[in-house]
């Protein structure tokens, strides 16, 4: 645990640099954008699931509805080479030997995804424009629902990197990243949390409530900018990359 110490960031921009480029150096990036931005209007304006043109409203909840469920999918999809990439080609030795440490590291790929996972919900700013075409939407709502959209693929982006940094097969690392991301998001919906009162208390259905991230996530979408809601996605993040630093650490000196 030598490397694992507070405060240590050197090289943290070195790495942020050379991953958010990376995105862009090869078409996968692209591809990942243009999946994405297909499949959000796909959703959002198709007339069996968010019927945004039939409906007409002055909102963005058809789309920001479907969101979770996306990133689900596409978020473990960037996070599963962030390590399992390094660990497979035998790079991450040689990344340790430089004047980078492993903190610095692991901020600057995450920071570098979550950077890309922005600049690619950005994208969707013209489903925006036509809102304000309809009528007079609530700016507020659609900011504090952007800013929703960032801190869960923070949230996913944490966890696929814990899984990423622990095997070295992208496959395993997208599946195991996948499967934990569905598991929060189906904990919070109201089903699930009634069959789990049901089943084991209410105690218990007020305490998966709270570790859900659908729940706090629908908080941010009804424009309630609140700060146990921040409070939860900050603590959630950081607590999952804290996890894959420590696992990071130890697999690299066994």
């Amino acid at each position: 645990m030598s490397r694992f110490t507070t405060g240590r960031f050197t090289g943290l921009r070195a790495i942020f640099k050379r991953e958010f480029k990376g995105y862009f150096a090869s078409p996968l990036g692209y591809i990942f954008i243009v999946i994405f931005l297909v499949a959000s209007g796909w959703l959002t304006l198709s007339r069996d699931f968010g019927r945004f043109l039939e409906l007409r409203q002055a909102s963005l909840d058809s789309f920001f509805t479907y969101i979770p469920w996306l990133f689900v999918v596409l978020v473990p999809a960037v996070a599963m080479r962030l390590w399992a990439e390094e660990r497979k080609t035998g790079t991450v030795e040689l990344l340790f030997t430089l004047p980078v440490t492993l903190e610095a590291s692991y901020l600057g790929k995450f920071l570098a995804g979550w950077c890309f996972l922005i600049f690619s919900l950005l994208l969707s700013a013209p489903l925006a424009l036509q809102v304000a075409r309809l009528g007079d939407p609530d700016w507020g709502v659609i900011f504090t629902g952007y800013l929703g959209c960032a801190l869960l693929a923070a949230s996913y982006l944490s966890i696929g990197m814990l899984f990423s940094a622990i095997t070295k097969n992208q496959v395993v690392a997208f599946i195991l990243g996948t499967t934990a991301t569905v598991a929060f998001l189906i904990v919070g919906l109201p089903q699930s949390l009634e069959t789990i009162g049901k089943r084991l208390g209410g105690y218990a259905e007020q305490l998966f409530g709270a570790l859900s991230v659908s729940d706090h996530f629908d908080t941010l979408t009804r424009g309630l900018l609140e700060l146990g809601t921040l409070t939860f996605f900050i603590v959630f993040t950081l607590g999952w990359l804290v996890c894959g630093m420590v696992a990071l650490d130890r697999t690299k000196a066994s």
